[in-house]
């Protein structure tokens, strides 16, 4: 099965630019979106063979997530169940006969640092989340999760040190998720591979320098790893900030 992950930063434009060419070229069984930025009712977008689904955030214009896959779920979830974090849209849920797919758009820690206590409250809770499903059954986590993990995972690791996305404790929460039974697909098929990124600042001329971060992923239960296929990054899709994230995997 082919997965992909995509923070659109504002669906309804880049379907005024590209998203239906992308999405059929594609071709996915399941094409995950963060940051789609709208309310039910402000685009119809369908598919033919696809189902979808969407998690709007309460507030107008921010966050949110969806879902278009080709296969019919057991069931679906919106948010993680608690009330703090289930107000702005992040996560969707579906439960598959052999495994759960969870789409998420973790919560940037902002300029300044000022939202890096809620973040860490959130990680705390999304990683037991996670863990709770995956003691019935696999599960494949995908999303823009706001972390650039290692060193390698960055343009200028120096100069952002400490910058949200690059925080010490951002990292480490990132760490602590791989040890409790997580692989990061790519970084687990392209241990040692640089230069590739899958998010750039709109500022600074930055995709044309490449001076990217990799903040989205696709995660999966351990016990998968030997199921994986193939893990690439379209670096050459343009239409948002991010570009698409892909794993291939047999399920």
């Amino acid at each position: 099965m082919r997965l992909i992950s995509w923070n659109v930063n504002g669906l309804r434009a880049v379907v005024g630019k590209n998203f239906r060419e992308v999405f059929q070229s594609l071709d996915a069984d399941f094409f995950c979106l963060q940051e789609t930025k709208m309310q039910a009712g402000q685009l119809e977008l369908e598919f033919p063979g696809y189902q979808s689904w969407w998690n709007y955030a309460e507030k107008k214009g921010y966050s949110g997530t969806a879902i278009f896959s080709k296969h019919h779920p057991l069931s679906v979830t919106y948010g993680i169940g608690i009330e703090e974090h289930d107000h702005e849209g992040r996560v969707i849920t579906l439960e598959m006969e052999s495994f759960f797919l969870v789409c998420v758009y973790t919560p940037n820690s902002q300029d300044g640092l000022r939202r890096l206590d809620y973040r860490m409250r959130w990680e705390d809770v999304f990683r037991a989340y996670l863990q709770h499903m995956d003691e019935s059954k696999p599960v494949i986590v995908c999303g823009d999760m706001n972390v650039a993990h290692e060193e390698i995972d960055l343009k200028n690791p120096k100069t952002n040190r400490m910058n949200a996305g690059f925080t010490d404790e951002e990292r480490r929460q990132m760490t602590t998720l791989l040890n409790a039974g997580f692989a990061d697909t790519f970084r687990h098929l392209h241990p040692t591979q640089e230069g590739i990124y899958s998010w750039w600042s709109y500022r600074f001329h930055a995709r044309e320098k490449n001076a990217g971060w990799r903040i989205d992923y696709w995660l999966c239960s351990n016990r998968l790893q030997s199921q994986l296929q193939s893990a690439k990054i379209h670096t050459d899709i343009m239409g948002s900030d991010h570009c698409p994230v892909e794993v291939e995997v047999i399920l």
